[in-house]
């Protein structure tokens, strides 16, 4: 299933999913995805014309592929101009996706600051692929498709503290509108910062993650490649702390992101 059917599945049938073998990370389901998910249910749930802010993502245990799983939402506090939700992925009785969001609608204000411009990153054509390999790379990535202009490569050996590209989802997608549920598998499919470190396979996954998206958005759509970096601000004792942010191809800031990672090499 492509990304966009999996979004309209669970738009439709959000307490009775399960999300395909192909969409697998290691011995779970992609993070990315199980966040796009929690959010379409959230977003069932929120009043029109309150784009979402901020999230805050906690993966409490993996997802299980192929398996029931419920996507569940509930309102925590409706203001005037703001709704703050609580979203979960329930499977087996437990949690194991969480997800706190916040969603407001425009107010002016005399506060206006534009973002810091984009990284300079090489032209895609001069960016190295990495390529789908069955029972080498997540299966996830037969889906999405990234280019590296920073960095290095996973299990690379390269000690950048930089890591990052270009990003889109891979094949011929129908072409629709990029939505933020879209937004979240491509900031997610990224591996953590620090593997590019390492110089042989070792695992590692996503404790938490909070993503700020920027209003009003740039318009894009699935086919539109997107640019990527992320920063390492601390590594040690098996955890490490980085900070991104994903632009269109102009330039344009779309969200800011930061996650907590574990790596067990």
């Amino acid at each position: 299933m492509t990304l966009s059917e999996l979004l309209q599945c669970v738009r439709e049938t959000p307490q009775n999913m399960q999300v395909p073998a192909s969409w697998g990370q290691g011995r779970a389901g992609f993070g990315g995805l199980a966040a796009a998910l929690v959010y379409e249910a959230m977003l069932a749930k929120v009043p029109q014309g309150r784009p979402v802010r901020s999230l805050a993502i906690t993966f409490v245990g993996p997802l299980q592929v192929d398996t029931p799983v419920s996507f569940e939402a509930e309102v925590l506090r409706e203001g005037k101009a703001v709704s703050q939700m609580l979203g979960r992925a329930v499977q087996n009785g437990q949690v194991v996706t969480l997800v706190q969001g916040s969603f407001g609608a425009s107010r002016d204000s005399v506060v206006e600051v534009a973002a810091e411009p984009a990284p300079a990153i090489p032209p895609l054509e001069q960016c190295q692929s990495l390529p789908y390999l069955p029972g080498v790379t997540p299966e996830f990535t037969r889906h999405l498709e990234m280019r590296w202009g920073i960095g290095g490569l996973p299990f690379s050996g390269n000690t950048s503290r930089e890591m990052g590209g270009w990003v889109r989802q891979r094949g011929e997608v129908e072409r629709e509108a990029l939505t933020v549920s879209h937004l979240l598998a491509l900031v997610d499919a990224w591996p953590p910062a620090v593997l590019p470190h390492l110089k042989s396979f070792a695992p590692a996954s996503s404790l938490t993650w909070t993503i700020e998206f920027v209003q009003p958005m740039p318009r894009l759509d699935t086919h539109d490649w997107c640019q990527y970096r992320a920063l390492i601000e601390h590594a040690r004792e098996g955890y490490g702390h980085c900070a991104a942010a994903l632009w269109n191809a102009e330039g344009e800031l779309i969200a800011l992101s930061r996650q907590t990672v574990t790596v067990f090499g």
